[in-house]
């Protein structure tokens, strides 16, 4: 990589970004390896590093970010320990962590059956679940080594416990004693250079006898080892060097376990900071909203939605823009602060975060290509020291550009000729625009020249493009537009300012016709612009309501279709049901009747036989009532009259018709269905108008001067539906007219529910002195939902 590469990742701030990836890496090899990275020009790499990239976002979209603390580079460790060196317990400690790490990690996707580009990773890991626990249960801490690392660590320091319980009970007699404790400074034990000993007064040193260890700084007090702890505090000395040198052992032991699986660990540590690394771009494309470019290595560029990921995501505006297809080299144009560099340095960052392996915050569907090198001469570098000045400096680096550019180049010119003579820099821009076309490299250049805008203008393969500048309120909107070239828009911004329009006026008599007329063409071209950007933004809205009106459509229509076939579907089952119930009922009366028969021809119990007629006709009747509740209803046009005595009505709920013979007084119809008369409610019958039987001109009997007499008197009654007070108001009624009838019995239809309106009716019936007898009904009179009384 060249000098000129390097200070263009520089100046194109790669660098931040990769400083921002870092930050998502968890291990410090993760974070040094996240700032090395580099830009690839091999298409296959960039392509599996995206891809692995994407895989890592799809993994912690379903299993959450992995862990990757407690990794560190252990390969000088291990090297060290297998050349039989031992290492200290914070180095074996970090080989455990990578251990650890790495057991858990290959455990993050071991249950997982979606095969990803990042398994192969993911299997080079090797868990060593026995050195790892053997490294925790020994160590403890950097500074100290459990009990448990050996059954003989363990039985010397339960041997210093107790050596060390010998001298303190020892030295408590000495500190105890009223012999002693005159001469001490505190009643105390302490310890100093590794020996217990008691602090004495500096004038009594003498009169406690023992060894002086220390002095206080004051020198007013000697620790002095008293003579009778001199042997214990010996035997304890040994004790520790035994427990070092069982330490140094256990170390040693481990270190050469580590050394034996050396390779294994240091393959591990190498793909956990690679995975790291591609876990950390996953992090980071969430957090910038980014997504996979789709790579070549043609030079084509296009970004859709494409912002800067250094810009505060609340304020970049996005740009679309695209290289390479129908034209190679771009002009940027417009007014300073309008976005311009902007715009070069996030196509320059975008390729090279592509060519890193990271996703780009740009809409899904951007196009990106590889390249050998990006150059780009982006700011000055003036110099006092070395006498550049601002157009020194820009050539200095466009030396260099020019020398390497190929057609494997992104070559990124700003403010292109600035700095000298506006006629010849407009020239040399030209010429050096031409020759980076002509070796073949992608170039995207930015002026203020006049001259550029007409040489994209005319020349096949450049394009014109312009930062939009708002002139009323006098900020940028940082929209690229291309196909337009871009204004200074001096005159308009000074007016705007507040500027003499006389002097407006003598600046704009000075300036030359043919420039004039070509400002007056850019002027049209962004009116037209600004409308047809209008009517476009238009067409779009009508478009997605458009859209989203035939959505809504089709779901409806959808919703429709399936709630139909499930109403099918249900129709169906219903349907299969109530054949089912019926084929079961007729089953059963089929037996029944045949057993009643039978009983007929063996018994004359009657009794025994009404009762189960009841039960047969009540399971009929139940069997009845589920499949006329599941039928559903026909929708009937309302009668245009009121039903009349000789009318033919349909029974709703037998479905046959019946002539109506008498209309009782409480509402209700007495009909002739065939053989059978019976009582009908109004809701129970609907009437057939076109088969009135009066179709002469004469018209309904009923319609006659005078009104037709009833003649015969209903035998029955139905009280169903009423409370006790009434139906006993209407019986009694019904009752006195049925004996001025001169009926011989009537039939009292009062239903089976609670047994409330039969038990109320048969105390009415007792206290009619013209009832002679009353019973229920038997089988096919209605059994116990009817009563038959008759008269004297």
């Amino acid at each position: 990589m060249s000098e000129l590469y390097e200070k263009s990742l520089m100046k194109l701030e790669l660098d931040q970004v990769l400083e921002l990836l870092a930050e998502c890496a968890g291990s410090q090899g993760g974070k040094e390896s996240c700032r090395a990275l580099r830009p690839s020009s091999d298409l296959e790499e960039v392509q599996l590093m995206l891809q692995q990239t994407t895989a890592a976002s799809d993994l912690c979209t379903r299993k959450g970010n992995p862990a990757f603390s407690n990794v560190c580079d252990v390969s000088p460790s291990l090297e060290r320990a297998d050349r039989g060196g031992s290492l200290q317990p914070k180095e074996l400690l970090s080989i455990g962590g990578v251990l650890r790490c790495a057991r858990t990690i290959k455990g993050y996707v071991s249950e997982d059956d979606q095969a990803t580009i990042l398994d192969p990773l993911f299997n080079a890991l090797t868990a060593n679940k026995y050195l790892e626990d053997r490294i925790f249960g020994a160590i403890l801490s950097e500074e100290e080594i459990a009990d448990t690392a050996s059954p003989e660590l363990s039985d010397i320091r339960r041997h210093m416990r107790i050596q060390a319980g010998k001298i303190r009970d020892s030295l408590q007699k000495v500190i105890s004693s009223p012999a002693y404790s005159k001469f001490l400074r505190e009643p105390i034990i302490t310890i100093r250079q590794g020996r217990y000993v008691v602090p004495v007064k500096s004038e009594c040193k003498n009169d406690v006898p023992g060894l002086v260890h220390d002095v206080s700084a004051t020198g007013s007090t000697y620790f002095v080892e008293p003579m009778s702890a001199v042997n214990a505090n010996n035997a304890l000395r040994e004790l520790e060097l035994k427990e070092k040198k069982e330490i140094e052992r256990i170390l040693a032991e481990l270190s050469s376990e580590a050394a034996a699986h050396a390779e294994d660990i240091n393959l591990d540590y190498s793909m956990l900071v690679q995975l790291d690394v591609i876990f950390a771009k996953a992090k980071l494309a969430y957090r910038m909203r980014a997504w996979a470019p789709i790579m070549n290595d043609c030079g084509k560029i296009e970004l859709r939605n494409a912002r800067h990921p250094l810009i505060d995501p609340q304020k970049v505006v996005p740009i679309s823009v695209r290289l390479g297809s129908d034209f190679d080299t771009m002009i940027i144009t417009g007014p300073n602060t309008g976005g311009k560099t902007v715009t070069l340095k996030t196509i320059g960052l975008l390729t090279l975060m592509a060519e890193c392996g990271m996703h780009i915050p740009a809409g899904d569907g951007s196009t990106l290509s590889t390249f050998d090198a990006i150059l780009a001469d982006i700011g000055d570098e003036q110099s006092i020291a070395q006498s550049l000045s601002t157009f020194s400096s820009h050539m200095r680096t466009i030396v260099d550009v020019v020398a390497q550019c190929d057609d494997r180049t992104l070559v990124l010119y700003d403010e292109l000729g600035a700095g000298t003579d506006p006629a010849e820099g407009a020239a040399l821009a030209i010429a050096l625009i031409e020759f980076s076309r002509k070796m073949g490299s992608r170039v995207v250049a930015t002026t203020h020249y006049a001259e550029l805008k007409l040489y994209a203008m005319r020349t096949k393969g450049v394009i014109n493009a312009s930062c939009e500048f708002d002139v009323e309120t006098l900020q940028p909107t940082y929209k690229l537009l291309i196909g337009i070239p871009g204004k200074s828009n001096a005159f308009a911004i000074s007016r705007k300012l507040g500027l003499s329009e006389d002097i407006l006026k003598e600046a704009s008599d000075l300036v030359g016709k043919s420039d004039k007329d070509f400002e007056d063409v850019l002027s049209q071209l962004e009116q037209q612009r600004q409308q047809m950007e209008g009517a476009r933004l238009e067409a779009e809205k009508l478009k997605q309501e458009t859209a989203k009106i035939k959505q809504q459509s089709e779901e409806y229509q959808a919703q429709l279709r399936k709630e139909k076939e499930k109403a099918m579907e249900a129709a169906r089952r219903e349907a299969q049901s109530i054949i089912d119930e019926a084929r079961t009922a007729a089953n059963l009366a089929s037996e029944e009747i045949k057993a009643l028969r039978k009983q007929l021809q063996d018994s004359a119990d009657t009794t025994g036989i009404n009762q189960r007629q009841a039960e047969l006709r009540r399971a009929l009747n139940e069997t009845e009532d589920r499949i006329r509740a599941n039928q559903p209803e026909k929708s009937r046009p309302k009668p245009t009259r009121d039903i009349l005595v000789g009318d033919t009505v349909e029974l709703l709920k037998l479905g046959m018709k019946a002539s109506v013979l008498a209309i009782n007084k409480d509402g209700t119809y007495q009909l002739q269905a065939g053989i059978m008369k019976l009582n009908a409610k109004a809701d129970e019958i609907y009437l057939l108008e076109q088969e009135n039987p009066y179709k002469a001109k004469g018209g309904h009997p009923a319609h006659s001067g005078r009104e037709m007499k009833m003649t015969a008197m209903a035998s029955e009654i139905d009280l169903r539906g009423m409370d006790t007070v009434e139906a006993i108001c209407v019986l009694d009624r019904y009752m006195d007219e049925a004996m001025r009838a001169k009926l011989s019995s009537v039939r009292i239809i009062h239903g089976k529910g609670t047994g409330a309106l039969r038990q109320a009716v048969h105390q009415s019936l007792k206290r009619n002195k013209f009832v002679k007898k009353f019973r229920l009904g038997v089988y096919g009179e209605g059994e116990d939902g009817v009563t038959i009384a008759e008269f004297a």
